[in-house]
């Protein structure tokens, strides 16, 4: 038997961080059993899918490189099939026509007032089963319908008896027939309920596993009740511990805005392999506690029964632009940068700094060489890719601000840096071979004969070469922003002074 599983999101906004994760393991279980990963739109709300939401759940998948087999379905397409199903149930007495009047039913928010009725009558030990309608004679039930009496569609629930089904991650469940209500599969005007479309929708791609958010464990005991009727056979279920926000509550697009939209991390510049790794361990822990792994590793090591009951947090402080997410997922997102093949990296450093009209063509022609050396200089302190394109400003433009805790520390509080620095830019002009090495003995003679330590022009050279306080070797700076830009900023500091003085600190 082929395995086959899909991912199934509603378009009806961005595509949620615990919604990527449910695709992500659905994925990586299919690729890992050789099995098909297939991708269904529910749009049935019509009123709230847009193609707008449809082609962010697309892109979001492209983006985390999850690939889907097959055709892309929409629910609403098959609709017919739906009510088809439906009237067939009716036909073989497994559901019956409900006349009762709309107002009366309250169609409008008809899966939570099931839901509370359900509960409040077994607690009080109402008869489920108690609906006038669910016994009609079918010739009178046929009549009432084809005399154009409006009509609800439900399933007959038994009186007696239990829905019973192992789940790969939450184990044994099971659930009395009588604390659930007959289920609504049509409402009045013809529209399929939830629990029927997916159903029906799973029968007919052949869907062999269901793998979804925890929240739907009770949706199952309903859904398994269909299938039975409908006589097909029942997918094996794996429900997913829910995504918690820090204060313990469910991480919601209503509530915690874009920091759960998977956007949000494509444009603030994480890597996709950064964040595609970051979501598989919220739940699931892969043997030995390693925690940086490939696509092609976790893969390998993925297992349904690995995954973990424990609700996973999702940490994250909303006012504060440190620690805007999780603080984990920005140390993954920096490993990755650091670490990962220069190859790769590249290109999205490419597309970062043209998006910030910071890209030389030169970068791929004459210039690949040093753009190559400085990116790899560059990105061992960076988080995100966003930082090539401000923090690594200065790396690829002249046009860069200069920040003013590094002026205060390496510049203001030694006026004499004001003649020091352009004398030591006289000096590297001399210097030949320009390199790391040579700019380094150049400037560690002149502090010697200046007498003043070489920290002090080390650390005035760098904000003045990056307007930034640390970062990377001074003299790898130096040999790569090279020697006519090195001491073209290095002479730039009487206008800076200039600004100082009018500012009255120097």
């Amino acid at each position: 038997m082929t395995v086959r599983v899909r991912f199934a999101p509603s378009p009806t906004g961005y595509l949620h961080i615990g919604a990527a994760r449910s695709a992500l393991f659905n994925w990586l279980y299919a690729r890992k059993v050789g099995g098909k990963f297939l991708l269904r739109i529910e749009d049935t709300d019509l009123q709230r899918s847009t193609e707008e939401s449809t082609r962010s759940i697309i892109d979001g998948l492209h983006w985390l490189g999850l690939d889907y087999d097959e055709d892309l379905v929409f629910q609403s397409a098959n609709a017919p099939q739906h009510r088809a199903a439906a009237n067939r149930l009716v036909a073989e007495g497994k559901a019956y026509r409900d006349f009762t009047p709309k107002e009366q039913r309250d169609d409008a928010n008809v899966k939570k007032g099931i839901a509370d009725r359900a509960r409040a009558q077994a607690a009080e030990g109402i008869d489920q089963r108690s609906n006038p309608f669910r016994d009609l004679p079918q010739q009178e039930s046929d009549r009432r319908a084809a005399a154009g009496e409006p009509f609800a569609v439900r399933l007959k629930v038994a009186v007696t008896g239990q829905t019973k089904f192992e789940d790969i991650v939450y184990g044994p469940q099971e659930r009395n027939y009588a604390e659930i209500e007959d289920l609504v599969l049509l409402r009045s005007d013809g529209h399929p309920l939830y629990n029927l479309s997916v159903v029906i929708d799973d029968i007919e791609m052949g869907i062999t596993h269901v793998i979804r958010g925890q929240d739907h464990l009770t949706n199952t005991h309903k859904q398994i009740l269909l299938y039975e009727a409908l006589g097909a056979p029942v997918p094996q279920f794996a429900h997913l511990p829910l995504i918690l926000a820090p204060n313990k509550g469910k991480l919601s697009k209503r509530k915690h805005g874009e920091v759960v939209s998977l956007t949000t991390y494509r444009d603030r510049g994480f890597v996709p392999a950064a964040f595609r790794n970051f979501l598989a361990l919220l739940g699931w822990s892969p043997p030995e506690g390693k925690e940086i792994l490939t696509k092609d590793e976790l893969v390998q090591n993925f297992a349904l029964e690995d995954i973990g009951r424990a609700n996973a947090i999702f940490n994250f402080q909303e006012h504060d632009p440190r620690h805007w997410t999780d603080d984990k997922a920005l140390w993954m997102n920096a490993e990755y940068i650091r670490t990962m093949p220069l190859d790769e990296l590249l290109p999205m450093v490419k597309s970062e700094l043209r998006a910030n009209k910071l890209w030389r063509e030169e970068y791929d022609e004459d210039d690949r060489e040093r753009f190559i050396k400085t990116v790899d200089l560059i990105r061992q302190r960076f988080f995100t890719l966003k930082d090539f394109s401000s923090h690594g400003r200065a790396y690829f433009s002249d046009d860069f601000d200069f920040e003013d805790a590094a002026v205060n520390k390496n510049l203001r509080k030694e006026p004499r840096l004001r003649e020091l620095l352009p004398v030591l830019a006289d000096r590297l002009e001399t210097v030949d071979p320009f390199n790391a090495e040579t700019a380094e003995a150049a400037l560690r003679a002149f502090a010697d004969e200046a007498g003043v330590k070489a920290g002090l022009l080390i650390n005035g050279s760098r904000t003045m070469l990056t307007g930034q306080a640390v970062g990377p070797s001074m003299f790898e700076i130096f040999d790569t922003l090279g020697r006519d830009r090195s001491i073209e900023r290095l002479r730039s500091g009487v206008p800076w002074f200039d600004v100082l003085n009018e500012l009255g600190n120097v």
